[in-house]
């Protein structure tokens, strides 16, 4: 967990909040024992949220839930941070596939993405639409200590729960440690970061968008589905990475979307998934 300065109000000064009326605010807690760490770290991250700290004592989530009006809630404890929303199911942060991607990586196995990007060490990545920032991970693997990655996610809850994950999560690897902690994670939209960029000041700009059609129906899926932005990508989205792209831009689509001529990238195939270029002149 990481650490905090200690807040000066007291715990019993907390507890009163919990005489606060109602509302649609989100619910910040820790597990039901928790050390003074926890409970410092959950308020500053009420502070930042705009959230109300609830100490957890022995209540349940749902009773949390329910005694607040709020289906919101977040928890901090050792597992990182864990968000409830409509599915019973928490978003949490976890590499996943990008794991064993970058495991495949280290025994000297090409990755698809890389491969198809020409990404090479000291390489600058900007990951336009971070998500749960499993490509970020590759990217950030792949350009090694020299290189530099630089993770946009709009929506704040998301990226909170990334942003802090990256920075705590630990695997077997020092080196894939190292790799999650060298992503920059920025909480703001795409269009305004790249169009604050010099011209050819990156080497690979980054979309993944939410597909607009699902490739399955997956559980796991639906909290990021629930919170990521759904907006379709602009066509000013993408000229503007093209001006500050040196090597390429991809965009990560569905196999059958439309979006690639929509938007004048060249379709790559690679097995269900399809990634567009286009190479700047």
């Amino acid at each position: 967990m990481p650490s905090r300065q200690a807040d000066r109000r007291s715990y019993d000064d907390l507890s009163a909040r919990e005489n606060v009326q109602a509302g649609d605010v989100l619910i910040i807690t820790t597990p039901q024992k928790p050390t003074q760490e926890q409970t410092a770290y959950a308020i500053g991250l009420a502070e930042e949220l705009g959230g109300r700290f609830v100490p957890r004592k022995q209540d349940s989530l749902s009773l949390l839930k329910a005694k607040y009006g709020d289906n919101r809630l977040l928890v901090a404890d050792d597992r990182g941070l864990r968000y409830y929303e409509d599915s019973e199911e928490p978003l949490y942060f976890h590499p996943s596939m990008a794991y064993v991607r970058v495991k495949r990586m280290r025994k000297g196995e090409a990755d698809p993405l890389i491969a198809l990007t020409g990404c090479q060490p000291g390489d600058r990545v900007i990951d336009c639409t971070a998500g749960l920032g499993s490509d970020a991970i590759v990217f950030a693997y792949g350009v090694g200590p020299q290189g530099q990655v630089t993770a946009l996610e709009s929506e704040q809850m998301l990226y909170t729960v990334v942003r802090e994950g990256l920075k705590t999560y630990e695997t077997e690897h020092e080196d894939v440690n190292e790799a999650f902690r060298r992503i920059e994670m920025r909480n703001m939209n795409h269009l305004e970061y790249l169009s604050r960029l010099p011209d050819k000041s990156a080497d690979i700009v980054y979309f993944d968008p939410m597909f607009r059609k699902p490739m399955h129906d997956s559980s796991a899926l639906q909290p990021l589905r629930g919170l990521a932005n759904n907006a379709a990508l602009t066509e000013e989205s993408v000229r503007q990475a093209v001006r500050v792209a040196r090597k390429m831009v991809v965009l990560k689509e569905h196999k059958d979307s439309e979006e690639f001529q929509r938007l004048g990238f060249e379709r790559r195939h690679i097995n269900k998934i399809a990634y567009g270029v286009i190479q700047p002149t």
